[in-house]
């Protein structure tokens, strides 16, 4: 095969050939560092230079100069909601309250998003139990932050607009606050517990560990735990709806899943004995625990399953917009040069983001399922997939430089 193409294979019969700009000697240092310059405005013409090819060490700095443009862009367009202490998004609104505790790490503070209980109720006792999660836990540093619900429903903690409302006060606080990304804590207590066990599988990918206290999981499952260390604490005697037996059982089952992926599924199941719904705030242990723990942006490994509330992207993994399906489960790992994808279930088209934390990118890299390649060859860093994924997450460790798109045919 010529060295001036790539081969792009797919998991059936199928095949395409797609050109490359990256010769054997790797990017064009000084096309590089012109691309770079061009980005930052320094540069007299501004030509296209998303595909540029970039070196290592300039791929660096178009993130910085990234990163510093959202940082601005945030401080301009949000100073005023957080000054405020409420988000609105559409005709939702979330209020938020926080306080700071300790002195601040060199790497930034670390960040609990706190979940009142209450649910389906008059709207009085959801700002009652919000009012109550406020003071409920005290970390010995970093920003402790109880939101309120946006709703008053049941399932006021786990319908599909809180991911959104929590990544952007993600966002807000690690620009404001000088949050470490990848110290970002969830926990919550009662109806705050039940959006635990479905909101921290499904954002995993922007947590470092959750605590779920006296809730009820309903449907969600714990496979998408695999890189999140999760703890469950309920009371003993905590009957209503089943808790303390599902607790239990989810316990039994992260059990297993460690059984069988020693590497993934950290948890702790804390049963209080003599304990009904309210603990009695032996459940407070959950904040040190969970500050052991910073989140590694990019595993390497990856189980992506899509609940009822779908994400378009999930660490290194990603579909495109509008293809993310409830049920469907991808597997993938990174092993020295080697991406392999494990399992692929209801995905038809999934996209690899690469980086040189995961591998190096100067050398080549292959992509494999089920015994086939689907890919080998070099795969060029570009300011686009930098600004593409930047955008896609406002998380500069989830940025990353390098995408190969490989179709899935089952």
């Amino acid at each position: 095969m010529p060295a001036s193409l790539r081969l792009v294979a797919f998991l059936g019969l199928s095949s395409m050939l797609i050109p490359s700009t990256l010769g054997a000697e790797g990017p064009d240092r000084a096309k590089s560092s012109a691309a770079v310059d061009a980005l930052g405005g320094k540069a007299a013409s501004k030509a296209d230079y998303g595909s540029v090819p970039l070196t290592k060490e300039d791929a660096a700095r178009a993130l910085a100069i990234l990163w510093g443009r959202h940082v601005a862009e945030i401080k301009q367009a949000r100073a005023a909601e957080v000054k405020a202490r409420r988000l609105k998004v559409g005709d939702l609104e979330m209020p938020f309250a926080y306080k700071v505790f300790g002195k601040k790490p060199p790497g930034g503070r670390s960040l609990y998003l706190s979940m009142h209980g209450g649910g389906g109720a008059p709207a009085r006792v959801n700002d009652q139990q919000y009012e109550n999660q406020k003071g409920l836990y005290r970390p010995e540093e970093g920003v402790y932050l109880a939101p309120r619900a946006p709703t008053n429903t049941w399932d006021l903690w786990h319908q599909s607009h809180v991911d959104g409302f929590f990544e952007r006060l993600i966002e807000d606080l690690v620009v404001f606050e000088d949050v470490d990304p990848d110290r970002v804590y969830l926990m919550g207590y009662s109806a705050g517990g039940d959006g635990v066990y479905q909101l921290a599988p499904r954002m995993a990918d922007r947590l470092a560990a959750a605590s779920m206290m006296a809730g009820h999981p309903n449907e969600a499952s714990p496979l998408g735990l695999r890189n999140l260390p999760f703890a469950i604490h309920v009371g003993a005697e905590d009957g209503a709806y089943d808790r303390n037996k599902i607790a239990r059982e989810w316990g039994d089952q992260l059990d297993r899943l460690r059984q069988d992926d020693p590497d993934g599924y950290v948890h702790l199941t804390e049963i209080h004995p003599g304990r009904g719904h309210w603990m009695n705030r032996e459940d407070a242990s959950a904040v040190p625990w969970m500050a052991k723990f910073r989140r590694n942006p990019t595993p390497k490994k990856v189980v992506w399953y899509q609940d009822d509330v779908t994400h378009d992207r999930f660490y290194w993994l990603a579909v495109e917009s509008g293809h993310a399906r409830k049920g469907s489960t991808v597997i993938a790992s990174v092993e020295g040069q080697e991406v392999r994808i494990e399992k692929a279930e209801g995905v038809e088209k999934l996209l690899i983001r690469l980086d040189d934390r995961m591998l190096d990118l100067d050398r080549p890299v292959k992509i494999t399922a089920k015994g086939k390649t689907l890919f080998e060859g070099q795969v060029p860093r570009t300011i686009a997939v930098l600004e593409k994924t930047l955008g896609g997450a406002g998380d500069r460790k989830l940025a990353f430089v390098a995408e190969v798109a490989v179709a899935i045919r089952e």
